[in-house]
């Protein structure tokens, strides 16, 4: 039988309040309307949240892996998809172009241009190093690896570049800098590469980058305690439900622990009256309880960090209160 509340889930387990996702993703589109924004899927893994930002007029999606170009094509969302990383073998991706949906690549070095046009991928952008630094060519050689991508049969849509080092700095004045100094590096690659894309940005960034002109966010749908230390006008939606297991005097117990929480922001937070996190394990937090913890309770535990927190877990269920309403398999999990 169907969970039909909280107290039916086996815990820990993903729930998003279904009424702050609404919110979140008819601020964004408010903000952000059509082509403006490219929501990137890695943050949710979800065809089904996939389709609610399709719904609310975003047909173009940024993908992380493979498995994401491949599953959000299968689903019916292969208008405009892009690798916002680089491969090896991009044969897949050759596959999914077969099948009629349109996939774009990004590409920083001969090998991946080679790779690209060997799998069968007729578009790319370059991908420029803005400062993070992770992939991407230096922005005085982007222009030369276009003209190298388009003597291999490659289309150059554009560039982009992630100021990732940006979005999660916590002082806006500093961030609005920071990021200006990123994107004045990716205009400078455009002037050479040329194309129509200028595609950066994140959920941090969202607002405040208007040099590019597609923004790629993506955890503003669910949100994490990362973000929400920036003041963004999105609420917190994900939680990982979790069952309180130990209760002992001074502190308590709950079964979330390491293996479903991402814990690369550092440690998850709890409601203010419930308690303070002490520390983290495998399959456990330790914490200190504001008010009488009881065996069996029920707590709301919230991520410090959205993506990888989704990736550990295959359903995410839509709650209203205690109801379940829906639920959104996370099905593009993988490579």
């Amino acid at each position: 039988m169907a969970p039909r509340t909280t107290a039916d889930l086996v815990t820990p387990a993903l729930v998003v309040d279904g009424a702050a996702f609404d919110f979140n993703v008819a601020a964004m589109t408010a903000a952000l309307p059509g082509a403006r924004l490219r929501p990137h899927v890695k943050a949710h893994k979800s065809t089904a949240i996939a389709k609610r930002q399709h719904a609310a007029g975003h047909t173009n999606f940024t993908c992380a892996t493979v498995r994401e170009v491949e599953m959000m094509a299968a689903a019916g969302l292969g208008d405009d998809l892009l690798l916002a990383n680089e491969v090896v073998d991009a044969t897949r991706l050759g596959k999914v172009v077969a099948s009629g949906a349109r996939v774009t690549i990004a590409v920083d070095s001969s090998e991946t241009v080679a790779a690209a046009a060997a799998g069968g991928v007729r578009e790319c952008v370059i991908d420029v190093n803005v400062g993070l630094p992770r992939c991407g060519i230096a922005p005085d050689r982007a222009g030369a690896l276009a003209d190298e991508a388009r003597a291999a049969g490659l289309t150059v849509r554009g560039v982009m570049g992630y100021e990732g080092h940006v979005v999660g700095n916590p002082d806006r004045q500093a961030r609005i800098a920071q990021c200006e100094t990123a994107m004045e590096l990716l205009l400078a690659a455009h002037a050479d590469v040329g194309g129509d894309l200028v595609s950066a940005g994140g959920t941090g960034t969202y607002d405040i980058n208007t040099w590019a002109n597609e923004i790629q966010a993506g955890s503003y749908a669910l949100m994490d305690t990362a973000y929400d230390k920036l003041e963004l006008p999105f609420r917190q939606a994900l939680f990982v439900l979790s069952t309180v297991v130990s209760v002992s005097d001074g502190f308590a117990v709950c079964d979330a622990g390491l293996k479903s929480l991402g814990m690369d922001h550092g440690n998850p937070s709890l409601d203010p009256a419930v308690g303070d996190v002490w520390f983290c394990s495998d399959e456990h937090i330790t914490y200190g309880p504001k008010a009488a913890a009881k065996f069996g309770d029920r707590i709301r535990v919230t991520p410090a960090h959205v993506d990888p927190t989704v990736a550990y877990h295959d359903t995410m269920w839509v709650v209203d209160g205690d109801t379940i309403v829906d639920q959104f398999p996370v099905d593009m999990r993988g490579w």
